[in-house]
């Protein structure tokens, strides 16, 4: 069951918009549940510069099954040109959380 349930990170630019996308990411089904997490500052490279910005970080559980659709609604619904969408697979957990997980997200 592990291999069959996803972390994904994004970071978005306030609470407001992360909450309402994730919260549609949600109710569509793309995902189980998210945690955000509303302060961390980012440090990256962007346009030829370092930058540093106060970001919201969201935590999304979801299927792997159900993955393509989450990316496809994120990156359209999301308000960064090049928004942070990275997956990473659950090696191990609890049996009947991943399995909640997945049952949440509409896989069998």
């Amino acid at each position: 069951m592990a291999d069959e349930v996803l972390l994904v990170l994004s970071t978005f630019p306030d609470r407001e918009s992360a909450r309402r996308i994730v919260r549609q990411l949600v109710e569509e089904r793309h995902a189980a549940c998210a945690n955000v997490l509303p302060a961390v500052e980012s440090i990256y490279w962007w346009e030829g510069k370092v930058e540093t910005g106060n970001e919201t970080l969201v935590l999304i559980k979801t299927s792997a099954d159900r993955y393509a659709a989450l990316e496809e609604t994120l990156r359209r619904l999301h308000p960064y040109d090049v928004p942070e969408i990275v997956a990473l697979p659950i090696e191990r957990g609890l049996n009947e959380y991943l399995e909640w997980v997945a049952r949440s997200c509409g896989a069998s």
